[in-house]
């Protein structure tokens, strides 16, 4: 049996492609009006010729008439009264659109009357077949009889039947339309958001390059100072840091394997500033698994930031990072101490809303992200489902 939900979401997904400023020009919506009207005339002339045994002049004088009187109701219907129903007030659309209805009986058997009035002013007469004479018998009842409640009620079938192909094509176009202009206006608004983020990203590295670099220099200056042979190490992982901030995050994703470097280069910088018995831990599994996998970059920096920022304070100080790679999916667990007074929002601050806006655009359905801050401690649980 075949997929139904796939089926619908790949023809929504077609018709919100289509570019319906550049497809429905004026020339070519006058086409397709044509193109309408000429195919609902052929079927009605084929109908009346086959149905109804009518010699050919015949049908074309009551094909004609069928077909303007249906022109008359549709774009008094549809470019007339419904444009401006809709542009009133709620209470006041409601009462309108329950008037539509009988108006446009009201003028679709109006508009046949004087017509056939028309045809038999001027001579013209249905001579054989099953509607002989029936211009003749339309044009002899006064208004007011053709129009009759009692006629009208007889006649709502018949005029449903004509008209519900075009208001179901016209309904059609314009549900097209508006789920174009909703498909259009999520892409570009979601396209906005990236580009706010990648503004956001690029001050978040600012941010990182001055304050990170001020300290990790502090600390070179005292390695060096005491002839340390970390220094060298320490300027090597500053190297790689600074580089891979100005120069290879600046893209969408970046390997799995940079960005792990880039969080052991500065996980062992800040370790530097601690004492050699801080608890900081840090274990990175599966990195055999990294190979054709891609991530955003700068996507958990934030947390491990907040985590040296605000951790490692208290009297049970703790910094614990566990990454897992497996399965093509990026585990990331991190929990470090807090202290008590500082307030939740600290841990909520810009930096956290805009890796959780990165991870909704950017891995939507995708992703698992749970943010807890306990009472003296805070933690970070992230599983993303990486791309190859």
């Amino acid at each position: 049996m075949p997929n139904t939900t796939s089926t619908s979401g790949y023809f929504l997904d077609k018709m919100a492609l289509l570019n319906f400023d550049h497809f429905f020009t004026r020339r070519n919506r006058i086409l397709l009006h044509v193109f309408m009207w000429l195919g609902f005339s052929i079927l009605l002339f084929l109908s009346y010729v086959i149905g109804y045994k009518l010699v050919y002049f015949d049908a074309v004088l009551l094909t004609i008439r069928m077909a303007l009187v249906n022109m008359i109701v549709f774009y008094m219907l549809f470019y007339l009264l419904l444009p401006k129903i809709f542009s009133e007030s709620k209470n006041r659309i409601i009462i309108l659109l329950l008037l539509v209805f009988p108006v446009s009986i009201l003028v679709w058997m109006s508009a046949t009357y004087f017509i056939s009035l028309f045809y038999y002013a001027l001579g013209l007469e249905i001579t054989f077949g099953e509607l002989k004479g029936v211009i003749k018998m339309s044009a002899n009842q006064t208004f007011l009889e053709a129009v009759s409640p009692k006629r009208m009620l007889s006649q709502t079938i018949i005029i449903i039947s004509l008209l519900s192909p075009f208001c179901f094509a016209k309904i059609l176009v314009e549900i097209t339309k508006l789920y174009n202009t909703k498909f259009q206006i999520e892409r570009e608004k979601a396209t906005l958001e990236l580009q706010n983020i990648q503004i956001e990203k690029d001050f978040l590295k600012a941010q990182l390059n001055p304050h990170f670099l001020f300290n990790t220099l502090n600390n070179l200056y005292g390695l060096t100072v005491r002839k340390d042979n970390l220094a060298p190490e320490l300027i090597l992982n500053l190297s790689d840091i600074m580089s891979y901030t100005l120069y290879e995050s600046n893209t969408e994703m970046v390997r799995l394997e940079k960005e792990l470097d880039f969080i052991k280069n500065y996980i062992a910088l800040e370790k530097m500033r601690y004492a050699d018995d801080a608890d900081i831990q840090v274990s990175i599994e599966g990195e055999r698994n990294t190979p054709g996998l891609f991530i955003a970059p700068l996507l958990t920096f934030t947390f491990i930031e907040n985590a040296f920022k605000y951790g490692l304070k208290t009297k049970n100080a703790f910094v614990k990072l566990d990454i897992k790679i497996e399965n093509n999916a990026f585990l990331f667990s991190l929990k470090n101490d807090s202290e008590k007074m500082v307030h939740e929002s600290v841990f909520g601050g810009i930096g956290t809303q805009n890796a959780c806006k990165r991870l909704k655009l950017l891995y939507p359905d995708l992703h698992e992200l749970e943010i807890e801050r306990l009472e003296s401690s805070f933690r970070v649980d992230l599983k993303i489902v990486l791309r190859k």
